[in-house]
């Protein structure tokens, strides 16, 4: 493997440092501004290398000590050796950057990352994965780059420490179970309010053996409020005890005037995984969108109606569109639950419903969109449905700068982007852009 030494300059999306090696761009994992570093070089291409990390030659002064004691190793976190602020710095940085790149957005436009109230303990999910050795099977995440799975018997820094107590009340059972090396992957979601959920993914057959195994030892589970067996398709989920569905609160006054709101979603479905700021998520939309009362809107990959239900209230109607049946079972379910009679809810892909409305002559006031990491295939429609606001909700820079960009060709302008910190440790980051028709 050959060797150099580079110097890292700034933090990359990725989460890679990043350096010049001969003019070409050098990106690091784990490496921090200002440390000095020797390399190995691990791919090298016509405008950038990539790099693996062999000697801190001169350590950066930004370092910290990482409190994980799998950190490096796990996949999980980025970003440990790293203090908040400059987390936070860095990850604006990064944002503003891809904007202005990609999607051609002024500076002026992106507002200072909102930080997370929690560094640590605020995840309320988490996929933990099985390794079958000889005599043990470890229960862990995958290693950064491998499906290699790292013992994380010592628990996960970022995840909140019920989620840590449940894991370890699996992790003490593993070796009296049947058919233990049918386990592939726990998922763990808890709500708010000590209640967690488990999903245990299993090969095709074992389901029996395991169900009644579980059965007989629930109460070795005591954090574990409710218990599923996955094996094969997503559909295929047999309860095995316990409660279905985990909840969250938007508090009362919240928002002006707003009540309390309790949103419930099943095993299964999507829930942001830092439910404080999902709170300052839902603000800054409810902000953008300056709704007086009047307004028709659609939510476009609405899920359990996280956005449009704390929306209703100061709307005259919000039509929700998922792609996930179970998820719209939410969003109706809530609606009901909490006294909300002004939104509806439709199951259908996202693109081919905006294409229909269009189609129809519909028109919304206010879209509001939150698509996955891959971006809103529905983006280049939505002009079509001609609001006079868009409040897009993303998770991954790229593809809202890109989808930015195709939006601005169809007639809108960028008027503000609020980076929220739903992820600190890692490189990730949530965002909500106001788009204005021109």
């Amino acid at each position: 493997m050959a060797e150099a030494e580079i110097t890292i300059e700034k933090l990359s999306y990725g989460g890679a440092g990043f350096g010049r090696l001969e003019g070409k761009a050098c990106f690091v994992p784990f490496t921090a501004p200002g440390d000095r570093v020797r390399i190995g070089l691990v791919k090298e291409k016509r405008s950038f290398v990539e790099g693996e990390l062999l000697e801190l030659c001169d350590p950066s002064p930004l370092r910290v000590a990482a409190p994980c004691p799998v950190f490096g190793r796990c996949g999980g976190c980025d970003w440990q050796f790293l203090p908040y602020a400059e987390q936070l710095a860095q990850k604006g940085a990064i944002f503003s950057e891809t904007l202005q790149r990609i999607g051609r957005v002024p500076s002026e436009a992106v507002l200072p990352v909102l930080p997370s109230p929690n560094e640590y303990g605020y995840r309320s999910r988490i996929q933990l994965k099985l390794a079958h050795l000889k005599e043990r099977s470890i229960l862990g995440f995958f290693q950064a780059g491998s499906h290699r799975v790292v013992d994380a018997s010592c628990g996960c820094q970022i995840a909140d420490p019920l989620l840590n107590r449940m894991a370890d009340q699996f992790r003490a059972l593993l070796l009296r179970l049947p058919k233990v090396r049918a386990l592939s992957q726990i998922d763990l979601s808890i709500g708010a309010d000590d209640q967690g959920i488990a999903v245990v993914h299993l090969e095709p057959g074992a389901a029996g053996a395991l169900k009644e195994a579980f059965s007989a030892r629930r109460a070795e589970l005591p954090s574990v409020s409710g218990l599923f067996l996955r094996s094969g398709a997503k559909a295929r989920v047999e309860k095995v005890f316990g409660i279905e569905s985990l909840a969250y609160r938007v508090p009362a006054g919240f928002l002006p005037g707003s009540p309390e709101l309790v949103l419930r979603f099943g095993r299964g479905g999507f829930s942001q995984v830092n439910y404080p700021q999902n709170l300052e998520l839902i603000a800054a939309v409810h902000r953008f969108a300056r709704l007086s009362g009047t307004e028709r809107v659609l939510d476009l990959y609405c899920g359990n109606g996280n956005i449009s239900l704390p929306l209703a209230t100061y709307a005259a109607s919000v039509l929700g569109v998922e792609g996930y049946a179970p998820s719209i079972e939410d969003a109706r379910a809530n609606a009901a639950a909490n006294g909300i009679a002004n939104a509806r809810f439709e199951v259908g892909d996202v693109a081919r419903v905006v294409g229909r409305l269009a189609t129809e002559g519909e028109r919304f006031d206010l879209v509001v969109l939150d698509p996955p990491r891959s971006g809103a295939e529905a983006a280049g429609e939505i002009a079509r449905l001609a609001p006079w606001r868009i409040v897009y909700v993303s998770c991954d820079p790229p593809t809202l700068a890109r989808d930015l960009a195709l939006l601005a060709e169809n007639g809108y302008r960028v008027a503000a982007s609020q980076p929220v910190d739903m992820f600190p440790q890692t490189y990730h980051l949530e965002s909500v852009t106001l788009l204005e028709r021109l």
